[in-house]
């Protein structure tokens, strides 16, 4: 068997999507997404399980970043919900959606990690995604809209 060594300076992390990890799929104003809607129809998917409650790292996430502390993991790379920052995909941005990745990066910082969060339309609201592909050009403007409205409250 061969012997795999890692670089000293290697960095050491985990990955997760926010609707299959968050929880809290209707609190604190956040949006119906298109997975909220899709997972909420009988038989499409498997025992019709949806990510209502995931894991419900949205209430405990400090007991999910100690977890990653005691597991050596230096980094953690997140999804953000994009019906959590923008309930209806377009209009104002939803403080308490912010607030939440304001919290979760604070503890991150906190216990030393590196931070990278991920802002992507997969998760859109069920309005918006309605309204045609999310390649589209303005879909493509709400994101560059999105992200310096989200991300400047994300650096420290």
């Amino acid at each position: 068997m061969t012997k795999i060594i890692f670089p000293q300076n290697f960095i050491w992390g985990c990955s997760t999507s926010a609707y299959q990890f968050e929880g809290a799929w209707n609190e604190d104003g956040k949006g119906v997404s298109i997975w909220d809607t899709f997972t909420h129809i009988p038989g499409k998917i498997v025992n019709d399980e949806t990510g209502d409650v995931a894991i419900d790292h949205y209430h405990r996430y400090k007991e999910d970043v100690g977890v990653m502390k005691e597991l050596g993991l230096d980094a953690y790379r997140f999804s953000t919900s994009w019906t959590r920052i923008l309930p209806t995909g377009t209009g104002p941005v939803n403080p308490a959606g912010l607030a939440f990745y304001d919290r979760l990066v604070d503890e991150l910082l906190k216990k030393k990690h590196r931070t990278l969060p991920v802002f992507i339309p997969l998760g859109s609201a069920a309005g918006p995604a309605r309204q045609g592909r999310l390649d589209q050009p303005r879909h493509r403007l709400r994101l560059r809209r999105l992200v310096p409205r989200s991300s400047f409250r994300l650096e420290r």
